[in-house]
């Protein structure tokens, strides 16, 4: 947890302990808040009252996730709960853009010689895990290959993914290259079952 709180910059968690926590974040779906617009945000007092805010979220699916009945069942209840609201404003909700849930098998060939560029580049096993991500594209490129896709992390648990101050450490890009290499060297020896 304390890794966990490092990278966040904060002891704020949905849960106290290790493992409700790491499942929450590997296995579990999940809605985000991340953003208001029209609300006046920058540093000072000033009480304007907007005509028009926007609320950003987000919805992260997991295996068997329908999206589209999803986004109909989140779509179903704001409006519902806006209803009790008895406003004289007005609400639209809709989703920007989709993905679908992905998932692949960490005994895939191509997961086994990522595995052992790994271990061999950064001296420690991987840990596979399930931690959600909003790469959609991941999906398309396994559709239009038929091949197993694989992504390759070279950033850190504090590089603030998405974020404002969102990092590369140096060390992390040449050690990356040098996973690369070795990745492509251990897809060549890999049985490919």
């Amino acid at each position: 947890m304390e890794t966990l709180h490092e990278s966040l910059g904060s002891t704020t968690t949905i849960f106290e302990e290790k493992k409700p926590t790491l499942m929450a974040r590997w296995r579990y779906p999940s809605l985000s808040v991340h953003g208001v617009e029209g609300a006046f945000s920058a540093p000072g007092a000033k009480t304007v009252i907007p005509a028009k805010v926007i609320g950003k979220f987000s919805i992260r699916t997991v295996p068997d996730m329908d999206i589209d009945k999803t986004n109909e069942a989140v779509y179903t209840y704001v409006k519902e709960v806006f209803a009790r609201l008895h406003s004289k404003n007005s609400l639209k909700v809709y989703a920007q853009h989709t993905g679908k849930w992905w998932v692949a098998s960490p005994n895939h060939w191509n997961f086994r010689a990522a595995s052992k560029a790994t271990e061999r580049v950064w001296g420690v096993k991987p840990d596979f895990t399930r931690e959600g991500g909003s790469i959609p594209v991941t999906l398309t490129f396994e559709q239009a290959t038929g091949k197993n896709v694989l992504l390759l992390p070279m950033g850190s648990s504090t590089d603030g993914a998405h974020s404002i101050n969102e990092k590369l450490d140096k060390r992390n890009y040449i050690e990356g290259i040098k996973l690369l290499g070795a990745y492509l060297h251990y897809v060549a020896e890999e049985p490919q079952n």
